[in-house]
């Protein structure tokens, strides 16, 4: 592997994450597997650890702004803590069985993964994009300040992170989803929520995957050394940039990388 060019890969990630809020691991993953050669239980691994950072400096920015809503933090990092350790588990009883081709089998997951954060983030932005005046039926309202909502916001971040500990995606875009539809957060909180809750996901979620033995420190430290600055200028760009084609760009890429992955399984 030429180590030389992750850094350079991961920088231009980091812009189209910067540019478009589109998550890291749905980029960063595949591209260890399809360009680099990286078995996927390695690129998956590793590519928690690499996101944990990011995620961590975002959230403590937006902790010390006070651009977060800390009970629904709270709640759903309750959810998604356990949930995603419960999915490290899950890969720790399939490495040591031995009777399933893991690899195969987190091809197989990480696509389907993909897929349905791209085809849900697709018709969300296709539906705002052509049909904005349409009055689609709203999901209930969650109040993690009663016990009911309590209860299911849990559950939520539950299922949600175990498919983070399993593929490494969607602890951005599905959670980010989930704040919009059932908690309502306006854009100056929801933004600061969702890092914060993710960082705190990711941080148990890498040490779990730290105890698997397939984190690779010659694939984390290029992907940091890119991408770090790459979001930051994304970020810059952000502002003058046409967000909506480039989405659709990017949406249809991932598309096409979500069936490859599938069927490469």
């Amino acid at each position: 592997m030429d180590y030389l060019l992750l850094p350079v890969f991961s920088f231009f990630i980091g812009i189209i994450v910067g540019l478009t809020g589109i998550g890291g691991a749905s980029l960063i993953t595949p591209m260890l597997i399809f360009v680099f050669q990286v078995p996927p239980s390695i690129a998956i691994s590793s590519d928690v650890v690499a996101a944990t950072l990011m995620k961590v400096v975002g959230g403590v920015k937006h902790w010390q702004q006070k651009t977060l809503d800390l009970e629904i933090v709270k709640w759903l990092a309750m959810g998604s803590v356990s949930g995603s350790l419960m999915g490290v588990g899950v890969l720790h009883r399939l490495r040591s069985s031995g009777e399933n081709n893991i690899d195969n089998l987190l091809l197989r997951l990480l696509g389907i993964m993909i897929l349905i954060v791209t085809l849900t983030a697709l018709i969300q932005m296709l539906l705002m994009t052509f049909f904005p005046k349409v009055n689609l039926p709203e999901p209930p309202k969650l109040n993690v300040r009663t016990n009911k909502g309590r209860f299911f916001t849990v559950i939520i971040g539950a299922v949600l992170g175990f498919f983070v500990g399993m593929t490494s995606v969607s602890s951005g875009s599905m959670f980010a989803l989930v704040l919009i539809s059932l908690f309502r957060l306006d854009a100056r909180k929801l933004v600061g929520t969702d890092i914060t809750q993710a960082a705190i996901l990711l941080i148990f979620t890498s040490l779990g995957h730290l105890t698997l033995g397939t984190v690779n420190w010659n694939l984390v430290l290029p992907i940091w050394i890119g991408s770090v600055p790459g979001v930051l200028i994304g970020a810059k760009l952000c502002q003058i940039a046409p967000q909506r084609p480039l989405r659709f760009i990017i949406y249809s890429i991932l598309m096409m990388v979500s069936w490859k992955l599938v069927a490469q399984a």
